[in-house]
């Protein structure tokens, strides 16, 4: 039976020291409430209803592989492990090899005389994600090998949680081809053992019983039981680790945080809320389902930044530790939000998501795209899969809870990504083979590789193109990035001065430096090259603010006097290191024909790590078979904007800060629009 999702909730989808524990996105083998918005008409290419599907199953199922574990393992069984044994799982990396081959690999040193790895060859993170594209793509194909491979990754994930003792719920991590268990990996990760606490490999581990209760609920009542029999130890195992803190607000470096999310992650427990709110919305979930679904959700939301204008620009952040940190990979949060608010009937956790997407998701598109780690300044400038799929679902999500079609435009720009609309230009995701590359570098480069995680990702957007053809029409027709500008940076240490350039530790603890750094003490100055500009600028300093030291600076642009920055240190609270980095804001943008800015302190000591430099229109062009152009405020106040093409026809849609639409414009050739304040534009044509 072909079953259509009921809705794009449904087919869906700090950094340094905890990306390779939690997110596995890089290889460590060298072997191998807003009102809904109007929809605008929407114009798409004439071949639209005749694409062929872009999900390509192929080299997730070459990376599927069956382990027989060991007899009587205390803790752990699954559904019928007597009568089916093998667990079917997909290996975690696939390293590329010549003639367009690869090699399945596990993670950490391969030990040649046991065929262990130092990790091992299966993780729980990749089974429970490869399982969500299996029912996202039976769900929307009715494919029935798709309801199979979905059944198997589903008990081989059951079989990795732990059933008793004091960890029961939480899950183990890695597993070794021969199916034994490998709780305590090398390298380290923590929680170790991997069962021993809450983890994001329970959380994901929830993301997919809760959809996969959604989806076998009419097909296997059986089989929907156990997974629901399965999802309440999980559920268990969260309420007795993080949600016994429900209610428990703290600080971290002045900002309020609540303390009862999964590792303290909105990241970690967005993915989990997309599994609970599928629980719920299938009819029947017990109370403490229903329970943590509301307080995750809760918890989540307040993460999300009030301010547009400023750090960090509407988004919703992933660690509840960090107010200097944004990462593209597993930032589903406003995903889960906007599916929560829905689930809930709780339109005040569709703002969050809403201010993200219409904000923060417009800056990072016209900045470059879903880097892995703003800290605050964009450090980590490495782009996968994981990081791009998890904008396209939130975009989606957003869409769907507001009506506004707008998101939907923003999603189709983002998921060009996939198909050429990136820095390197060069297509991530192969629909002939199903391959989606491990990642791209700063300086364009290109990892080839093409591990479980980066499959996944790949797979789960193109599963939710196929489930909105115009929108998949839109994403493979706009392969070229003609023009970008954004939000860059200029680094401190680059600055002519009487300061002195300091080389600090980059890692903070919750933050990274992007460089170098400046010291300017009392009477010392500094002058920035920011170049001229079409657009007037909003400039922000990134400053080190540590408790031992405050400072006052005043700041110019020429003559023009931009403000006055004082600085103190916030209290530290739950932060891992007392001190932060944030961007601070100026009372005055800088004039597109001022090149430079000036700074001297008037007291005290003032530590920059860089400048953000921030157009007040930011814009990005993508062209190829159509062409798209998103012009984006950051301005408090209306901005006119040229855009389009001379001699070319386009429609222009004009939304405000809440992804609302307020106009459309039939365009000839260039023309000014205006935007409203904090609002966004799309032309097409």
């Amino acid at each position: 039976m072909n079953q259509q999702p009921r809705r794009r909730g449904r087919v869906l989808g700090a950094v340094l020291a905890i990306v390779t524990a939690t997110a596995l996105a890089v290889p460590t083998a060298a072997a191998a409430a807003p009102a809904p918005a109007a929809a605008p008409a929407r114009s798409a290419p004439a071949a639209t209803a005749a694409m062929p599907p872009l999900t390509n199953l192929a080299h997730l199922d070459f990376l599927l592989d069956g382990a027989t574990p060991p007899a009587d393992v205390p803790g752990h069984t699954t559904y019928r492990l007597a009568e089916e044994p093998t667990l079917v799982m997909p290996w975690t990396y696939a390293d590329a090899r010549d003639g367009g081959t690869f090699e399945r690999v596990g993670g950490g040193p391969l030990d040649p005389a046991t065929g262990y790895w130092g990790q091992g060859a299966y993780n729980a993170d990749d089974i429970s994600r490869a399982a969500v594209v299996y029912l996202r793509h039976w769900e929307l194909t009715g494919e029935a090998s798709s309801r199979d491979s979905a059944y198997e990754l589903l008990r081989a994930l059951a079989y990795l949680q732990t059933t008793e003792g004091p960890n029961a719920g939480n899950v183990v991590l890695w597993m070794q081809p021969d199916g034994t268990l490998n709780p305590s990996p090398e390298p380290v990760e923590l929680p170790d053992p991997s069962d021993s606490g809450p983890s994001y490999w329970l959380a994901r581990t929830i993301w997919a019983f809760g959809e996969g209760y959604a989806a076998f609920a009419g097909a296997d009542p059986a089989f929907a039981a156990f997974l629901d029999e399965r999802l309440t130890l999980a559920v268990d195992a969260v309420a007795r680790q993080e949600l016994v803190d429900y209610g428990v607000w703290t600080q971290a470096d002045g900002m309020r945080v609540p303390a009862w999310l999964i590792v303290d992650g909105a990241d970690a427990s967005a993915e989990a809320v997309l599994g609970l709110a599928a629980r719920v919305e299938a009819g029947g979930a017990g109370a403490q389902v229903q329970d943590a679904l509301s307080k995750l959700a809760e918890g989540i939301a307040a993460m999300g930044a009030d301010d547009q204008q400023s750090w960090p620009y509407g988004a919703v952040l992933p660690w509840a530790l960090s107010r200097s940190m944004w990462h593209a990979w597993g930032s589903q949060m406003p995903a889960a939000l906007a599916v929560a608010s829905e689930t809930l009937s709780a339109p005040s956790l569709l703002a969050p998501a809403v201010r993200d997407a219409a904000s923060f998701t417009t800056t990072l598109l016209t900045a470059g795209g879903p880097d892995n780690g703003w800290f605050p300044t964009p450090a980590d400038r490495v782009q996968i899969a994981y990081g791009a799929d998890s904008r396209v679902q939130s975009l989606l999500a957003v869409a769907d809870a507001t009506g506004s079609t707008g998101f939907d435009q923003l999603a189709a720009v983002q998921a060009a990504w996939f198909f050429g609309a990136n820095r390197a230009g060069v297509d991530m995701y192969i629909p002939a083979t199903g391959v989606t590359y491990d990642g791209l570098q700063p300086d364009g480069s290109v990892n080839r590789n093409s591990g479980a995680e980066s499959t996944i990702h790949g797979l789960l957007t193109m599963i939710a193109l196929d489930a909105h053809p115009a929108l998949a029409a839109r994403a493979t027709s706009v392969t070229d990035v003609a023009d970008r500008d954004g939000l860059r940076v200029v680094e401190a240490e680059t600055a002519t001065t009487d300061g002195t350039v300091i080389t600090p530790e980059a890692w903070t603890g919750e933050s990274l430096w992007s460089g170098g750094g400046l010291a300017l003490a009392t009477g010392q100055h500094a002058s920035f090259t920011i170049g001229v500009h079409p657009q007037d600028r909003i400039v922000q300093p990134v400053v080190w603010s540590a408790p031992d030291r405050a400072s006052s600076s005043t700041w110019r642009a020429e003559r023009q006097r931009l403000g006055e920055l004082r600085e103190t240190a916030p209290a530290q609270g739950i932060s891992p290191t007392p001190g932060v980095l944030l961007p601070r804001s100026l009372e005055r943008t800088v004039r597109g024909k001022q090149p430079t800015v000036q700074v001297e302190v008037t007291s005290g000591t003032l530590q920059l790590d860089a400048l953000l430099i921030r157009p007040v229109v930011s814009r990005l062009v993508l062209t190829g078979e159509g062409r798209t152009e998103l012009v984006h405020s950051a301005s408090t106040r209306r901005e006119p904007v040229v855009v389009g093409v001379h001699g070319e026809r386009a429609v222009a849609y004009i939304y405000d800060a809440q992804g609302r639409l307020t106009d459309t414009k039939q365009l000839r050739g260039d023309r000014m629009i205006v935007l409203p304040a904090g609002g966004f534009a799309l032309l097409e044509r």
